[in-house]
């Protein structure tokens, strides 16, 4: 009797384990479903979020034009950030998140996304190794680069005259994320001379809410990021800066997508479309249609 109450608690435990991982989708399983689960952080503004209860922003429109291609159903999966980009890779393409369980079934597997966007498209990332030598990201291909980001300064030109470098914020506050690498450059930029005049803010949006309200005189994040917001603002007395940021380390760097390393097939078929939204110049139109600046990934820049 006791062996056989510890042979179904062991059976228990395997599958309680085993419900960790989410099974993968294959391509001819995605196709036959008729739809596609493409993965977008929530609330971020213009990349990917939420207006009137649809779907808007770059990376959206990207995944609507890749499940149009695949002749499949569009359907968001919006992400939650993590602490890094590992947990979002693990909770959200590979595995699941092991405290987002069903109470009335305990066993049920976490819904995946069959793709991530806006993941960095990054040799040294996507190789890198843990302490013990054995790849960190071994579960995910990282592929398909869509666009080239950068730093960006927008300010209020009633206030400063032009901005050829951060700083001239040693004199006059700017806005930027808290936690975020603009955050963290201005409190050791030029000996730490900025750190006082730094404001934080949990998003970019209520940094560039300040600076519409005249409460900081710029704000330091992505490129889009700041497009977007000033083009939503539409005042002529906030423009962009001519962007020296002096021990930055990267000011560019280029954005892709990530799949599970077993759906390689569908990988190939997200990234011809990707290609081809590129060199027709659809994605520049997307865009453009948002009041951004689109630059090319470096992978098509090197092959031009």
């Amino acid at each position: 009797m006791l062996k056989n109450k510890l042979l179904s608690w062991l059976i228990l435990v395997l599958l309680a384990l085993s419900s960790t991982s989410a099974p993968a989708r294959e391509y001819d399983d995605l196709i036959d479903s008729g739809y596609i689960r493409v993965g977008f952080y929530k609330d971020f503004p213009p990349y990917s979020f939420i207006e009137n209860g649809k779907a808007k922003g770059i990376d959206v429109e990207i995944g609507k034009r890749i499940a149009e291609y695949l002749g499949v159903r569009f359907e968001p999966h919006w992400i939650t950030p993590g602490e890094n980009l590992g947990d979002d890779l693990r909770n959200n393409v590979w595995r699941g998140s092991r405290f987002d369980k069903d109470e009335e079934n305990p066993l049920a597997q976490k819904t995946l996304a069959d793709v991530m966007m806006r993941v960095p498209y990054d040799r040294n990332y996507s190789y890198m190794r843990d302490s013990t030598g054995q790849l960190v990201n071994e579960q995910v291909v990282m592929f398909g680069p869509y666009q080239r980001e950068t730093w960006q300064i927008a300010f209020d030109s009633d206030r400063i005259e032009k901005v050829s470098t951060v700083a001239k914020f040693q004199y006059h506050p700017i806005g930027v994320e808290i936690d975020s690498l603009p955050d963290f450059y201005l409190s050791s930029a030029f000996n730490g001379r900025i750190r006082n005049q730094t404001k934080h803010y949990m998003k970019p949006a209520e940094a560039y809410q300040a600076l519409r309200n005249a409460e900081v005189t710029g704000v330091m994040s992505m490129r889009s990021e700041a497009d977007y917001w000033l083009t939503q603002f539409n005042e002529p007395r906030l423009k962009l800066g001519e962007n020296g940021f002096p021990m930055i380390g990267k000011q560019k760097w280029d954005i892709g997508m990530a799949i599970r390393q077993s759906d390689r097939q569908l990988g190939n078929e997200i990234a011809y479309a990707v290609d081809r939204l590129i060199h027709s110049g659809e994605m520049d139109k997307i865009f453009q249609n948002l009041g951004l600046r689109y630059e090319l990934p470096g992978y098509y820049q090197d092959v031009r």
